[in-house]
This record gives C-alpha cells, sequence and structure tokens, in this order.
C-alpha cells in the first residue's frame, strides 16, 4: 500500500515490523505493539488519508474501518485491531476509530502494569471487571431513554454520528434525508412483532455534477438505468414484476455439441428454431401477466420487439444485489430457470412482485427507472450529487454510518451525551470503584479508568484545544454528578466537550448524542481485542526453507 502518509507508515512498527523467528518474553511483545497503538493509528484515522492501492486505485477518507481494511497488515497483533474495527462497523456502523484509540490505550497501560511486576492473569482479569462494570453504569445511570423517538431526538443523533465526515458541515440537511429514509423503511419482524430497520432497503445512487446540497431522497427503488426499447410505455401501473437470472437472448448450443447436417435447408431451421426458444420463453413470462421484466443477463434487440408489442417494460444487465433488493421488496422471486419437474417449461405466476407503479423517470440528467409502492416492503433511494467519484464514495460511506446509527438508536431507544462525557463520567466512577477492590485488580481497573481519557484527550487536541485543561474541567464535573450529598449535582452527568468554542457544555440540551449500544460495544470490543493480546507470551514465526537446503 502506497500513500500520502508513507512517512507516517516508515515510522510504524506493526505495518513494518521485521518478524524474528523467537519473541522470547511477554514484556517485548507487549512492547512492540503498544509503541504504535496509541500514536500511529490515531494519526492514520483521526484525518483524511489519501490511499492508493497497488493497481492505482485512489480511496479518500477518514472513516477508520475503510483505511485499516485498505493497509496490507501483515503482523498478526495489527491484524487483531483491523478485525476489531470491523467488528464494530458491522455491530454497530459507527465508532469504529474510537474501539480502536479504547483498545491501542489499553494496550499501552497494559504494558506499563507488565514492567511493574504485574502477571497478565491480573491485568486481564481487572480489565474484564472493569469492562462489565462500566457497562452496567452507563445502562443504569448514563442511558437515557428517548420516550417516543421524536424525528428530533434522531436528526440529533444523526448529525453528532455525521460531524467528523465530510459531510459535516451540510450536517442539517443530510440529518433530515438520514432519517426520513431510514423511518420510511420500517419493517415489523413476522415473529417477535419489533420494528426493524434493515439499512439495506435504502438504496443510495451516485451521480457526477452540482453540489452536495443538491442531493434528494426519491421515494422508490430506483435502478440506474432506462428502458432496454424506445417503443416501450414509460409507466405501468399495477406492475407485476419478473425477476430473472436468465439469458433472453437467441438461444445458442452448448460448447461441445456437434451437429452434422447434410441438407442446407435444415440448418435454416435449427437457426429458426434457437430464436423460436427464445420467443416462446418471452411469450410464458408475459401470458403470467408480467408487464415488467427485469434480468441479470442480456436481452436480445430481436427479442425486445415481443415486449414493445405487449406493453412491457423490460430491462437488462441488473446487478445481482439490485435484483435481490427488488424480490424482497416486491415480494418475487428470483427466477433461473423455466424447467420444472417434468421437464417442461413454464412460468408460474406466483413468483411474480408487485408495485403500484414502475416508471422511467429523468433524474440527474440520466434515465433511471422508478418502482414505486412496492408490495412487501417500503424502499427509498437517496441519489448523491457531488463533483467527482471520490466525494461521492466518502459520502457513501458518511451516510451509512449515520444510518446505522439512526438504525441503533431507534431499535434500542436510548441514547447518551456525546463529546467525551461517558469515557469521562466512567473514569471517574471505575477510579472511584478500583478504591473499593482490596486485591491487584485493583491497579488494572485503575488503569482503565485512565485509558479512557483518551478519547476526550484526542478530541480537544484534533480541535486544536488545550486537552489537558478541558479533560480536567470535564472530570470535575462529572465527580460532582457522583458525589453523595447535598452538593450532588447529577445534571452534570450529561456534560461533555464544545470543541468549537472550547468549553464544557451539556451536550444532552446541545444535540450531541449517541446511541448507548455503541459505547457499550466500543468497552466491549476493545477490551477483548485488548486481553487477546496480552494473553500472548510468546511469538513463533516460521522461516521458509530457501530453494536447494
Amino acid at each position: 500500500m502506497h500513500s500520502s502518509f508513507s512517512h507516517c507508515l516508515s515510522n510504524c512498527d506493526i505495518f513494518s515490523l521485521p518478524h524474528p523467528p523467537l519473541l522470547p518474553n511477554f514484556s517485548s511483545l507487549t512492547h512492540v505493539h503498544t509503541r504504535i497503538c496509541a500514536t500511529h493509528l490515531i494519526l492514520l484515522m483521526l484525518y483524511p488519508q489519501m490511499l492508493v492501492d497497488d493497481i492505482g486505485d485512489v480511496t479518500i477518507t477518514n472513516d477508520g474501518a475503510t483505511i485499516l481494511k485498505l493497509l496490507e497488515v501483515q503482523h498478526p497483533a495489527a491484524k487483531i485491531l483491523v478485525e476489531l474495527s470491523d467488528q464494530q462497523d458491522q455491530a454497530v456502523g459507527d465508532g469504529t476509530t474510537s474501539v480502536v484509540i479504547v483498545a491501542s490505550e489499553l494496550l499501552r497501560k497494559g504494558h506499563e502494569l507488565v514492567k511493574q511486576k504485574i502477571h497478565p492473569t491480573s491485568i486481564i482479569s481487572g480489565f474484564r471487571l472493569a469492562a462489565k462494570e462500566a457497562a452496567k453504569y452507563v445502562q443504569e445511570h448514563l442511558a437515557i431513554p428517548v420516550q417516543g423517538l421524536d424525528k428530533d431526538s434522531l436528526i440529533k443523533a444523526a448529525k453528532t454520528a455525521m460531524s467528523s465526515k465530510i459531510v459535516g458541515s451540510e450536517g442539517e440537511f443530510f440529518a433530515q434525508m438520514v432519517v426520513d429514509a431510514i423511518t420510511s423503511v420500517r419493517r415489523e419482524d413476522i415473529f417477535t412483532g419489533q420494528a426493524t430497520y434493515p439499512v439495506k432497503a435504502v438504496n443510495v445512487l451516485k451521480a457526477h455534477g452540482k453540489s452536495a446540497r443538491e442531493s434528494q431522497l426519491l421515494m422508490g427503488y430506483a435502478l440506474n438505468m432506462g428502458r432496454a426499447a424506445q417503443g416501450m410505455p414509460k409507466v405501468v401501473k399495477s406492475a407485476r414484476i419478473a425477476c430473472l437470472d436468465m439469458d433472453l437472448r437467441k438461444n445458442r448450443m452448448q460448447l461441445g455439441v456437434q451437429v452434422l447436417v447434410t441438407d442446407p435447408a435444415e440448418l435454416e431451421r435449427i437457426r429458426e428454431r434457437e430464436s423460436d426458444i427464445t420467443k416462446e420463453r418471452i411469450e410464458k413470462i408475459l401470458d403470467a401477466g408480467a408487464n415488467v421484466i427485469l434480468t441479470t443477463k442480456g436481452i436480445d434487440d430481436m427479442a425486445l420487439k415481443y415486449f414493445v408489442e405487449r406493453g412491457a417494460i423490460a430491462c437488462r444487465r441488473v446487478s445481482k444485489e439490485d435484483m435481490k433488493r427488488i424480490a424482497s421488496a416486491t415480494g418475487a422471486e428470483i427466477v433461473s430457470s423455466l424447467a420444472d419437474m417434468e421437464g417442461e417449461e413454464k412460468f408460474d405466476p406466483a413468483v411474480l412482485g408487485r408495485a403500484d407503479e414502475v416508471c422511467e423517470e429523468r433524474i440527474a440528467d440520466d434515465d433511471m427507472i422508478m418502482i414505486k409502492g412496492c408490495a412487501s416492503a417500503a424502499s427509498v433511494t437517496m441519489l448523491l450529487r457531488g463533483a467527482n467519484d471520490y466525494m461521492l464514495d466518502e459520502m457513501d460511506r458518511s451516510l451509512h454510518d449515520a444510518l446505522c446509527i439512526v438504525k441503533r438508536v431507534l431499535e434500542s431507544g436510548c441514547v447518551v451525551p456525546g463529546g467525551g462525557a461517558v469515557e469521562s463520567a466512567l473514569s471517574v466512577y471505575l477510579e472511584n470503584f478500583a478504591m473499593s477492590l482490596g486485591s491487584r485488580e485493583q491497579l488494572a481497573v485503575a488503569e482503565f479508568a485512565e485509558a479512557l481519557l483518551v478519547i476526550p484527550k484526542t478530541l480537544a487536541v484534533n480541535a486544536a484545544k488545550d486537552a489537558t485543561e478541558l479533560v480536567s474541567k470535564l472530570r470535575s464535573y462529572h465527580y460532582t454528578a457522583q458525589i453523595k450529598g447535598d452538593k450532588c449535582r447529577p445534571e452534570f452527568a450529561q456534560f461533555g466537550l464544545d470543541l468549537i468554542e472550547g468549553k464544557i457544555r451539556n451536550n444532552v440540551q446541545a444535540g450531541v448524542v449517541e446511541p448507548a449500544m455503541s459505547k457499550v460495544n466500543i468497552l466491549r470490543f476493545a477490551t477483548e481485542a485488548a486481553i487477546t493480546i496480552l494473553r500472548i507470551d510468546d511469538l513463533v514465526k516460521l522461516q521458509k526453507e530457501e530453494e536447494g537446503q
């Protein structure tokens, strides 16, 4: 991987580590791991990076999961951090940078304890205890139930998720679009009756030109293609949709089949029969009631006239991913062959999907097929506009994170204050909790509490503020929120960093909120990753035998 930050990688041991055949003790191995974790990975992931792969493809992003996926990581300890980021991305959709930063800091703190002759087993048990207590404290004291989940709460969560992204400057506009999109695809689980919000039901199309603010939300599933022939109707009401994964081109004999012909007239009959086979298949599909035909393969120009004559819309070369989503939304089944159990060919009308309307519309200088009013589930399409592919791809990643965050808020119903509030509160709580322990785990819990402060410190440094002063003030607020007696101010538990003004504020009132489950997952995943590496005592690497020996 070559990149504009090659100077970082050249000094970053975890990506260019010379692998000795044996690292004989825990301390030296952890030193190798932790030297880079809290510095280089943070530098790589907090700012937009330009990544260029070996074939010249360029990616510009500051998404932690995307950066780590594109890096060619060789060291096994580094691979654990890459998998950790990917795991957070799949489970929550956001927080990929935070989880790696916390895991890296835990490794650094664990190494310091090892140098003080604390056994790794005691460190691991202390980290586990601290993570368990922290998750419990978040759910019992910091999580704020959002009654009825009004739209304003969802927009605040979406804006928070996008604040560090390329679309952060247009946060209000895109937050509204994200909330409208995810709430439009609400479904109910047929077994539990609970509401679900599948992110995959939100289709994303990208088109060059115009500004980001001219992106729009289209009600319906949009295909970035037009009709296969101009003679087809532009609008079909009460659409019955056939989803095909088969060729509708002129039927040809398979490779390896030989036909010996002595009469030239027979050769012409064979060619006519090849054309008739495709015609009969199309007629079977149309006779079953289909008036919209989508196929992942091709359609011959000769075959298109049959659709034109019957007033049907046909589209060819539909991507398989789009086909699966359309089948799910309309209730259709993807048909790969017309053959039945008896060896005959027929088309069952039961496999057709239904929609209120299928039409061709001109959107963003391109013709698009819009499927509106899907029978089984609602679908929406976000059409993104931007200057180039790099910007559009980063907008897509940013909006995907925001969609996942709003989905988690809707499904869990709880939010927590952002801006380092949760980490600061947990740091104060775990420090007090550590003092109540009378075992060696006390030291590990105290170091865990100290490690959590890396998040507010990094936020302050990234905003060019005085991290020491801001974090000290923030801790004093949360200490006041947790003390018992007349001086207790429980509302201070919602206070976090305001990185624009460089002060402490109530982040719940300011609208900086995140899903509670995101913070809990960060704690659990980061702790497990750190423990996995702390368990390692030796690294044995087998060298390949040289040829000729």
